[in-house]
């Protein structure tokens, strides 16, 4: 390969990076608007605020299958350059008009009630098609060296949305909601519909993988990779949605959250990227691993700080550890699908995310956060779920290395 093609390869990859990062980023604050927004418009329909939680519920139970159902569907069309994109287009489109329509139906009252919910269920459904599906370009296209700083680049917008999301919500509030759910999907379709031109550059720079490629059943290390991301899911939303907020509170005055929660998302951002070259030469479970069990520390410390300054510093550790984990889910997700299946692994580690989001609110739901006798758990099983899964990823990736070197050492006698 010469310079010219390799300089032309590497600023192509970047671009699908940007790409991913702004799409993840969009989405996102959409998510976010959604759920600034769903209380007020729930109200118009004659929805109950107490019903709220089990809408967004909802919501992440539709993810849980949707993510793994819309990977699955990425492995059957990605082989054909040109479909993935038109795929994930057409199902964007329809996301995000019932996206656009909810405030519009809600304006209607309480008898447009039934016509919200549906809105809701199909905007959940489709909007899958927009995490999992365009990921799959980087396991089918992009040499396995690149993949984890393009995945690093991906997670940066999931990252810098994180961060922007308390300020969004203080501003967005007390506006009418119409405007800034036209200009969400607006933004989103435009992205999503440019996933096709960045399809045709990476299949143009590398060669496609074959259409009859057939992916294999996912094997014991996928399930317990599927397994530990569960877990980790589950730690960090209850340490960052359940926990933080009271940790800061110990400190701080409640005006004074939306400076303090994106922390959490700075240390994400900025750890992502030297840990991506780590998963380069080491591969993605063990950085998992790691940074599980560096999470479970720095959530300790956060528990015991006596000063804001110690408890800031703990939770940009915290932030850290959680991008160093999903950075490295990613690229491990399309490194085990790498026989076809990256669209399915990649989907599984979403719906866990999703999982764990159902989870921590069904916790909410529940009024555990508010029962003494719970509270203990609440503060400590962030802690267990990412020690125990982080050592279980790493007894898993010095097994699979340990096998490696079995297998060389076998192949030189």
């Amino acid at each position: 390969m010469t310079t010219t093609q390799l300089s032309a390869g590497t600023g192509s990859a970047n671009r699908t990076g940007v790409y991913l990062a702004v799409l993840q980023l969009v989405f996102t604050l959409g998510w976010t608007t959604y759920v600034v927004y769903l209380p007020k418009l729930a109200a118009e329909v004659g929805i109950a605020p107490s019903a709220v939680i089990f809408i967004l519920m909802l919501d992440q139970a539709i993810f849980t299958v949707a993510d793994t159902a819309m990977g699955i569907a990425a492995d059957k069309v990605a082989p054909y350059v040109g479909r993935l994109g038109l795929f994930v287009g057409l199902v964007a489109a329809v996301s995000c008009g019932a996206f656009v329509a909810l405030p519009f139906v809600a304006g209607a009252g309480a008898a447009a009630q039934g016509w919200f919910i549906a809105l809701i269920v199909v905007w959940s459904i489709t909007s899958s098609a927009l995490r999992a599906p365009p990921l799959t370009l980087l396991g089918k296209y992009r040499a396995r060296p690149q993949v984890p700083f393009l995945a690093a680049l991906a997670m940066l917008g999931y990252g810098v949305a994180g961060a922007v999301s308390p300020y969004l919500g203080v501003v967005m509030r007390e506006h009418d909601a119409r405007l800034p759910f036209v200009i969400s999907s607006v933004v989103l379709l435009l992205t999503a519909l440019g996933l096709s031109r960045i399809e045709h550059d990476v299949a143009r720079d590398t060669s496609p993988p074959t259409p009859d490629e057939a992916a294999k059943p996912l094997g014991m290390t996928s399930i317990i990779f599927i397994v530990a991301m569960v877990a980790l899911a589950l730690g960090y939303q209850l340490h960052f949605a359940m926990n933080s907020a009271p940790f800061y509170l110990r400190f701080a005055k409640p005006d004074e959250l939306p400076w303090l929660m994106p922390v959490f998302w700075i240390g994400f951002n900025i750890a992502m990227f030297p840990a991506s070259l780590v998963v380069k030469h080491r591969g993605g479970l063990i950085v998992m691993g790691a940074a599980g069990l560096l999470g479970a520390v720095a959530i300790a410390v956060a528990e015991f700080a006596g000063s804001l300054n110690t408890l800031i510093a703990a939770q940009f550790l915290a932030g850290a550890a959680w991008g160093c984990m999903l950075m490295s889910a990613i690229s491990a997700a399309l490194a085990i699908g790498s026989t076809g299946a990256e669209g399915k692994v990649t989907g599984l580690v979403f719906s866990a995310l999703a999982l764990g989001t159902f989870a921590r609110m069904a916790a909410v739901a529940g009024g555990l956060q508010k029962m003494p006798d719970y509270a203990p758990l609440l503060h400590w099983a962030p802690v267990a779920c990412w020690s125990v899964a982080g050592a279980g990823l790493l007894v898993i990736a010095a097994a699979r290395l340990q096998g490696r070197v079995r297998l060389t050492a076998s192949a030189g006698e």
